[in-house]
């Protein structure tokens, strides 16, 4: 039964998310047509024929004289709107037509170029004539008048031909027929006699009137030529096709757009019943739920229970402490304990406020609420839930509250655990301070790593207070030999002096380094440090000492002790610290005795903020 739920659910999620990206891809695809693309797209084709017009008027404007640049301009970002355009047309079976339209109205700009070229050249050297041939022949009229040696009508004849010439040449630029043309050569052979009868250092201007003329009636038919040919090339015919084009890409999108929310349509109707079946088999599941909330329930019963029993085991072990203490006779040894089972304690408080704030906040204070609407709605339930907008979340409210349900009792279980250890590591610091008196020693195979990580979970509640940023420098270290609780009480200290050290620094960020490393093979350290408010250095040398503190509650056992124990285990606790709000460094050196059967543990390097 199990078996088929399973591949029932594993089929339904399958076609859900199935019909999911459908949805995604239909809607995006629906979507991919903008109205504005084609309005900016037919917006540059105007302006290209716009263009277009201008450089016709600029050649006519040319052709009259009036100077202007003969270069076609192109607009703005020319470049993204062809792009644009390709993107538009460059697909689908209007890409070939496509792609025949943009080539025609490239070479048709092209060849419109290579004539505007042509017309440009010719065009100067006409009008370069134009300009010069009156000037020329005010020049000969005036050397006419200097000639005393002939009589007034032969001087009256020859200005009139000259005169008449200029008149007969400025016709033909404007009309060029092959009258004026014959007149004209007439005209030059009249000319040329008169020419042949000067001397030759009057005879420059004259050559210089006839070469103008020449230039004009060679130079003329060719420009009104170039002018007839360029006026032939189609370039705006051309971009009035790729217009067309456009218009018919845009239908067919528009088309292929309303196809798609058709099929979008069809996709939602079938969410939409999915949905609706979804819905009805978590009614169903209503029974499954009331069943873990029953079980829920008393798990959180014997969990209260465990808590009682740990608290009294507390109790008792505070008790043990203080009568251990009382008959060991030794006030430093008492006064040891009682530092070090409070460090502990900070953690059992932690965890018990945990438990029970997880318990007073638990989600399932609400389940008796929507029991409650269903009740009220129980001859209508399945109604309600499908239509009433309170009933539709009470299946997603229940499916949260199991997950829910199943964190709160993990989180309670793994605090648990936690204040197990707690307790049993108070249990094992009073065995052992009472056990100092015969200089007993246990030791035991430990993961010197894991030993840190118990260490840094103690104080987890006090530096996630304080907003301490704990960064991990794990180097690899072997199984080894050692005993634990000593080793425990001093790194816990270290960590919680660390903390302390840093509860008044605002203008940086709390970061505390934990390291271990084997030095040399021979040497276990360990070390913590802070960014604190730093050691005096008169203060170094003391700092070890039985009743030395710089807090004003506190007592000035903690680092004494673990001083003590590290001697006991053959090693030694340092300090370094570079003065005042520097911050300092507390190095733990234990000798390595390596467990029978080393384990290597990977190296751990990691940043955490409790």
């Amino acid at each position: 039964m199990q078996i088929s739920s399973r591949y029932t659910w594993t089929g339904l999620t399958a076609i859900t998310l199935i019909i999911f990206a459908a949805l995604i891809f239909l809607l995006i695809k629906s979507y991919s047509y903008e109205t504005s693309t084609y309005f900016e797209s037919r917006d540059f084709v105007r302006q290209l024929k716009q263009l277009d017009a201008n450089w016709a008027v600029k050649i006519l404007r040319a052709k009259i004289g009036i100077n202007s640049s003969l270069q076609l301009g192109v607009p703005a970002e020319s470049g993204n709107r062809w792009d644009q355009l390709d993107k538009l047309n460059n697909s689908g079976p209007l890409a070939t037509l496509w792609n025949d339209r943009r080539q025609g109205y490239l070479d048709a700009v092209h060849n419109k170029t290579l004539l505007v070229d042509q017309f440009k050249e010719h065009n100067t050297a006409l009008r370069t004539a134009l300009d010069a041939l009156p000037e020329v022949e005010d020049s000969i009229q005036d050397l006419l008048k200097q000639i005393t040696d002939k009589q007034q009508l032969e001087y009256l004849s020859n200005s009139w031909n000259i005169l008449n010439l200029t008149l007969t040449t400025l016709e033909y630029a404007l009309y060029a027929s092959s009258d004026n043309a014959q007149a004209i050569d007439n005209q030059l052979s009249v000319i040329s006699q008169y020419m042949s009868q000067l001397a030759p250092e009057r005879r420059a201007p004259f050559d210089a009137y006839v070469t103008h003329v020449n230039t004009i009636v060679r130079e003329q038919p060719i420009v009104n030529d170039l002018l007839d040919r360029i006026n032939v090339i189609p370039v705006a015919q051309q971009l009035d096709s790729i217009n067309e084009l456009l218009n018919e890409t845009q239908r067919r999108t528009e088309a292929q757009d309303r196809q798609y929310h058709i099929y979008l349509a069809i996709c939602a109707s079938l969410m939409a019943i999915l949905l609706v079946y979804l819905a009805g088999r978590l009614i169903r599941s209503y029974t499954v739920i009331n069943n873990i909330n029953e079980e829920l329930q008393t798990a959180n019963e014997r969990l209260e229970q465990r808590v009682e029993e740990r608290t009294r085991e507390l109790i008792e072990a505070e008790r043990e402490l203080v009568d251990a203490a009382r008959m060991a006779g030794m006030a430093e040894i008492a006064t040891n304990v009682l530092h070090n089972v409070g460090n502990v304690l900070n953690s059992v408080n932690v965890s018990a406020d945990v438990i029970a704030h997880r318990l007073s906040t638990s989600k399932t204070l609400g389940l008796g609420k929507a029991v409650n609407m269903m009740n009220a709605h129980a001859e209508d339930l399945g109604q309600f839930i499908t239509h009433d907008e309170k009933g539709k979340l009470l299946p997603l409210y229940f499916n949260q509250l199991v997950d829910s349900i199943a964190v709160e009792q993990s989180g309670i279980v793994d605090e648990l655990s936690q204040l197990t250890k707690s307790i049993d590591h108070i249990k094992d610091i009073v065995s052992t301070q009472q056990a100092y008196a015969g200089a007993a020693r246990v030791v035991e195979p430990l993961n010197v790593i894991n030993l840190f990580e118990d260490a840094l979970r103690m104080n987890s509640g006090a530096l996630s207070r304080h907003h301490v940023t704990v960064v991990k420098d794990y180097h690899e270290v072997p199984t080894i030999i050692g005993d634990k609780h000593r080793l425990l009480l001093i790194l816990i200290n270290l960590i919680s002096n660390a903390k302390y050290a840093m509860s008044k620094v605002t203008e940086q960020q709390r970061e505390m380094t934990l390291s271990v490393c084997v030095i040399n093979r021979k040497t276990l350290r360990f070390s913590v440090k802070d960014q604190g408010e730093g050691i005096l250095a008169e203060n170094l040398s003391r700092i070890f000492n039985h009743g030395f503190t710089t807090r004003k509650e506190g007592h000035g056992f903690g680092l004494h002790s673990c001083a003590l124990a590290a001697v006991e285990m053959n090693g030694h606790l340092n300090v370094y610290s570079d003065g005042p709000e520097l911050g300092a460094v507390f190095t733990l050196e234990i000798p390595l005795e390596l467990a029978e059967s080393p384990v290597s543990e990977p190296p751990v390097t990691a940043d955490g903020t409790l």
